[in-house]
């Protein structure tokens, strides 16, 4: 287990513009000239929530005039919290959240524009696709609505006995398997090994409790897109591109007998103790799941960390990542000053710190190449190869998506996976049923 990422120390104070006149929003004046922003934090895990804490005490050594407080909030219940203090009057100044919560709050004008904020070296480091998941006309044409600063993309958690076992060719992040070599491989990492006729290992457990995102994002791998843009609106298409995967995780399931049918109703947390037991050899995973298998994994126990498949060279490692990201409220009085904090935690070094913390990936290119991330342990460098292929996720700035979610893709994803319905019928109710949906929000 490595130890987390050293906080560096910076000595001398940013420069900063500051409004000034009296907080309304979550930050307040202590009259004498000196101003505190409230920096809501959704960190959890305990070296991220230390890593963040670290860089707020940083710049609270180094900007005694405009010192930050750590408020930490929590991912179960960030949209309805930040909604309810938005139309309150009580937003915090400085939020993270990430990009799928954007949409609805940059539309509704909850949201500062960022774009004459951000000093030119962040805008510069950052890549122009993580950037655009923050892009949105929020009423008074395009801007920028938060800095998007960690992303994790999915990959394959593999117990490396099992696959060099199979005789499997490893791929790489330059040399990645082929959908088709995926399925090859799955079948060669299956195995009944007391011959009694019941699979004993299974090649993959795919855990589809939540099916819709990861169906999604993985359809940019073979050209896919669900939803596209005519004539300036959202539309949903699910045709063969879009339903490739979809399709190969259904035939592993009831066709091939590659895939274990119990893990479609699991979480990825649940998948694990099969995992470290030899039931599933490949778990298609979020990035940040390695901190748990570092963590879990019995002694001894060898798994390794592969990209995930290609659907060919015209598309190369895509798929659809949802960045975290680090907003502004409109109502802020300070928004120049929360900017500057904002850019003093994503500068690369603090990015690395801050990404070492969650397991996660930074979204600069100077972190990228950092050696603490240039490493074979943990995977670490497998992720950092593909970050460059990673696209914005194909639901953000979709309005009605969530509800398109709950109420149409989930069902019928669960239902398919399943074997309950079949590809027509799932094409219908997310598309047909689906668009209704999105059509109510674009009148």
């Amino acid at each position: 287990m490595r130890a987390a990422g050293r906080v560096r120390a910076t000595g001398a104070a940013l420069a900063l513009t500051l409004l000034a006149v009296a907080g309304c929003g979550g930050g307040s004046d202590e009259g004498d000239g000196k101003v505190t922003l409230e920096f809501l934090s959704l960190a959890w895990q305990a070296e991220s929530v230390e890593a963040n804490k670290a860089l707020v005490e940083e710049w609270n050594a180094a900007n005694p005039d405009v010192r930050v407080r750590y408020v930490q909030g929590s991912w179960d219940n960030i949209h309805d919290h930040l909604l309810t203090s938005f139309e309150g009057g009580e937003a915090p100044d400085i939020i993270h959240n990430d990009a799928s919560d954007l949409t609805d709050f940059a539309n509704g004008g909850y949201l500062a524009d960022l774009t004459g904020l951000l000093p030119r070296e962040l805008r510069d480091d950052i890549p122009e696709a993580a950037w655009s998941t923050t892009e949105y006309d929020g009423g008074d044409g395009p801007g920028i609505y938060g800095v998007p600063f960690l992303q994790e993309p999915r990959v394959l958690v593999v117990n490396a006995e099992l696959l060099e076992r199979s005789g499997a060719r490893v791929p790489t992040p330059d040399e990645p398997w082929s959908w088709a070599e995926f399925e090859a491989a799955s079948a060669a990492m299956t195995e009944d090994t007391d011959g009694d006729g019941d699979t004993d290992t299974y090649g993959v457990a795919w855990s589809l409790k939540e099916p819709v995102t990861q169906t999604v994002n993985l359809a940019l791998s073979t050209g896919g897109e669900v939803f596209t843009r005519e004539d300036g609106k959202n539309v949903i298409r699910y045709d063969a591109a879009d339903s490739s995967v979809a399709e190969l995780i259904n035939r592993q399931v009831h066709e091939d007998g590659t895939a274990a049918a119990s893990s479609l109703g699991m979480s990825g947390s649940d998948t694990l103790p099969g995992f470290y037991d030899g039931r599933y050899a490949m778990l298609p995973l979020n990035f940040s799941f390695r901190q748990q298998v570092a963590q879990q994994a019995p002694d001894g126990f060898d798994w390794t960390v592969l990209p995930m498949p290609s659907g060919g060279p015209e598309h190369g490692l895509a798929q659809g990542v949802v960045p975290q990201t680090l907003s502004v409220a409109e109502d802020s009085d300070h928004q120049q000053a929360a900017a500057d904090f904002i850019a003093f935690l994503t500068q690369p070094e603090h990015q690395v710190d801050l990404a070492l913390g969650d397991w996660m990936l930074p979204t600069s290119q100077r972190a990228l190449a950092e050696p603490a991330l240039d490493t074979e342990e943990y995977g670490w460098r497998t992720g950092a190869r593909i970050a460059d292929e990673l696209r914005p996720s194909p639901v953000l700035g979709v309005r009605g998506y969530p509800e398109w979610k709950d109420k149409i893709a989930t069902p019928a994803l669960q239902e398919y996976y399943s074997g309950g319905i079949d590809l027509d019928t799932l094409r219908e109710k997310l598309t047909d049923d689906g668009q209704r949906i999105l059509d109510r929000y674009q009148r």
